[in-house]
């Protein structure tokens, strides 16, 4: 669907990639490496970004990191964008009506790292009735075309997998 709308290719991975999770930071050779893509295309769409202020950048060293630049005006719209082509929004719709007592929604793995990928991740922390959530797994899955799948933790669990691990690793959705 927004590929009719973006025709670059290189520009719809630089949108999912700082506009899925907008803590991403990332620079100009580990994302040609990650997109398989020429350094030039990727620093045209890189400037392109940065010069419309969608994109944030600092000097580390010799590499010059990006980063969303979350102030700007279309931050929010383009992250909805992007939620919604990636399917996000119908998942987390899905889920938290009628699944128990759901009382956060997390998005890990690639997509939480804003890359794309055929597997969506989540966490869902809070009592929830597995065999519904599976059904209603299979039917978003079919309707966004993506595999979902998911982890299921207690508050206290959630609590202890984001002090050991990398918080930038996990995607806050939903929250009660």
């Amino acid at each position: 669907m927004i590929e009719t709308l973006i025709s670059s290719k290189t520009r719809i991975k630089l949108l999912l990639k700082f506009f899925l999770n907008s803590h991403t930071t990332s620079y100009l050779r580990s994302l040609e490496d990650e997109f398989n893509e020429s350094s030039n295309s990727v620093r045209l769409e890189l400037n392109r970004f940065e010069k419309a202020g969608m994109l944030q950048s600092e000097l580390s060293g010799n590499k010059k990191i990006f980063k969303a630049n979350t102030s700007h005006p279309l931050h929010d719209e383009v992250k909805n964008i992007v939620m919604k082509y990636v399917g996000i929004d119908k998942i987390v719709e899905n889920i938290v009506n009628d699944l128990g007592d759901v009382k956060s929604v997390y998005l890990s793995g690639d997509f939480a790292k804003g890359k794309n990928s055929e597997n969506i991740d989540i966490v869902i922390v809070g009592d929830i009735n597995e065999n519904y959530l599976n059904s209603l797994i299979e039917k978003t899955s079919n309707l966004i075309k993506r595999n979902i799948r998911y982890t299921n933790f207690s508050e206290s669990d959630i609590v202890e997998l984001l002090n050991l691990g990398n918080k930038k690793d996990y995607l806050l959705l939903w929250h009660k």
